[in-house]
Formats: structure tokens, C-alpha cells, sequence
């Protein structure tokens, strides 16, 4: 192995246990270990096992594709497969999905990668789609351009500042949990995004007659049916062993009233 190697995967592994502010006897306490053979292990006197790198890997809850590249850079091999949503392999996972989306008709629900692409969507995404440009739904929609850019839902939010608030601070967290190149683009790309085209950022007004909320931020999204309130939820697949599946998330929208849920209800039999 190229001496190099080891210096490589202690950085990784000093780099995490930073990320997380862990010490090295608190990550040693963690993985069963000692601070001292941690230390050798970041400052490359000691090569790591694989079983010893996935129980660090463990402790310091790193990502399963971020997993796979501790393991290449102390040559060993991938311990996670990495799998396409077509693969024959994949096919119970695709059912889950297609039940668990037309299931929550006439709410809206997406399937997103880590990087907030969207993969699928129900129906009644198209509640929160309609009027988008084509340039955001190539090569594929992103929920975070849909909804900050000022030709996306940013012009039909009666919130935006509150929202645009919460999805950069969700954005940033992730980012500094991950340390992925790919968010940290993202979120450089969307903090820079315009106001809508009036110049005037909307604001929610509180006298409008909404009722308290048990949700701080909600979408309050602008229709020709009035403004539609609404939710989300996040669910994950447990124990994944696959970095595709891990990867995924179901973004799943509830109405926070009456009238929301009366008008998807309204529209969903619009669409039967």
C-alpha cells in the first residue's frame, strides 16, 4: 500500500471526529478503542483495520458513501453497494415508494435524493409544480431551486423570507453534518438567488386571519384558489444497506387547515 494511504485516512477520520466534536478519547470511548491507537491512526503511525475503520465509521455516524471512501483510502474495498432505483434489486424498494405516494394522494409527496433532486412525485405535487419554468425541471427538478429561485415557488409564497430562512439554515446544517461538496455547491448556488421579480420580498402578514400554528414555518403557498397552508414530514428507510438507499428521502406534505386540505381533496377528484 502507498505510504501515503494512512496519512489520508487519519485525515478522514480526524476531519469526522472534528465534524462531530468529538475528542479522541471521546470517539475512543465510543468505538471501544484507545485515544492513543486513535492517535496513531490520524497521524498515520497506525494503518486501521476495516473492522476497526467501520466501527469508527460508526461512532462517528458518517454517511454510508463517505463510509466506502475511508475504506478506498486505506485500500480497502467498498463495504456498501451502490445501486440504481432500476436495478432488478431495487424492485421491493420501488414498490414501497409507489404505495407510500399514491397512498398519500391527495397530499403532495417526493422522493428526493442527498442532494434534493427529486426522483418521484404523486399526483398531487402538481399543486406545488404547476407554473414551473422548464429551466428548473432539467435534467431534474431540485426542491431547494423550486423553491428559492424567483421564477420557481418564491413568487407564489406568501412567506418567503420566513421560508427561504428556514430552507438555507436546513441546508447548512446538512452541509456541516455531511461535508458534501455537492450540498455545499447547492447551497452557495440557491443563497445567491434574487428576489422575485417585484423587487419586494412577499411577507407573510400576521394580521391575515391565519390561526396559530403548532408549525413554525409553514408553506404558505399563494393558488387561484386561495392561499393553501401546508407541512411536511421527512421519512427515511431504517437500516439501509445500500448508499442509494440511504440516500433517499420521502418528503411528505400535510394541509395545516380547513381550507387546504378541502381544496386538494377538491382538486384530487378534479384529476380522477
Amino acid at each position: 500500500m502507498d505510504a501515503e494511504q494512512p496519512s489520508r485516512v487519519g485525515a478522514l477520520l480526524r476531519e469526522w471526529r472534528q465534524r462531530r466534536r468529538l475528542s479522541q478519547l471521546d470517539l475512543a470511548n465510543l468505538a471501544d478503542t484507545s485515544a492513543r491507537h486513535l492517535s496513531y491512526m490520524e497521524n498515520g503511525r497506525a494503518r486501521p483495520s476495516r473492522t476497526m475503520l467501520l466501527r469508527l465509521s460508526a461512532a462517528l455516524d458518517v454517511p454510508l458513501r463517505e463510509r466506502n471512501t475511508l475504506l478506498l483510502a486505506a485500500d480497502y474495498a467498498p463495504a456498501y453497494r451502490e445501486s440504481s432505483l432500476d436495478d432488478g434489486y431495487m424492485a421491493s424498494i420501488r414498490s414501497a415508494l409507489d404505495t407510500m405516494l399514491a397512498a398519500h394522494e391527495p397530499y403532495p409527496a417526493v422522493v428526493v435524493d442527498r442532494v434534493w433532486n427529486v426522483l418521484q412525485g404523486n399526483r398531487a405535487m402538481s399543486v406545488l409544480m404547476d407554473g414551473i419554468p422548464p429551466h428548473l425541471l432539467q435534467p431534474r427538478p431540485n426542491v431547494f431551486r423550486l423553491a428559492l429561485h424567483p421564477d420557481g415557488l418564491a413568487a407564489r409564497l406568501a412567506n418567503l423570507d420566513e421560508v427561504r430562512t428556514l430552507f438555507l439554515e436546513r441546508l447548512s446544517r446538512q452541509v456541516n453534518a455531511t461535508g458534501d461538496t455537492e450540498l455545499q455547491r447547492l447551497h452557495e448556488e440557491v443563497s445567491r438567488y434574487p428576489l422575485p421579480s417585484s423587487g419586494e420580498e412577499p411577507r407573510h402578514d400576521p394580521a391575515s386571519g391565519h390561526r396559530p400554528s403548532p408549525i413554525q414555518v409553514p408553506l404558505r403557498i399563494r393558488s387561484p384558489f386561495g392561499e393553501l397552508a401546508m407541512f411536511s414530514t421527512m421519512a427515511t428507510f431504517g437500516a439501509p444497506a445500500d448508499v442509494t438507499l440511504a440516500e433517499l428521502a420521502i418528503e411528505l406534505f400535510y394541509p395545516l387547515d380547513d381550507f387546504t386540505a378541502n381544496t386538494l381533496h377538491a382538486l384530487s377528484r378534479g384529476q380522477s
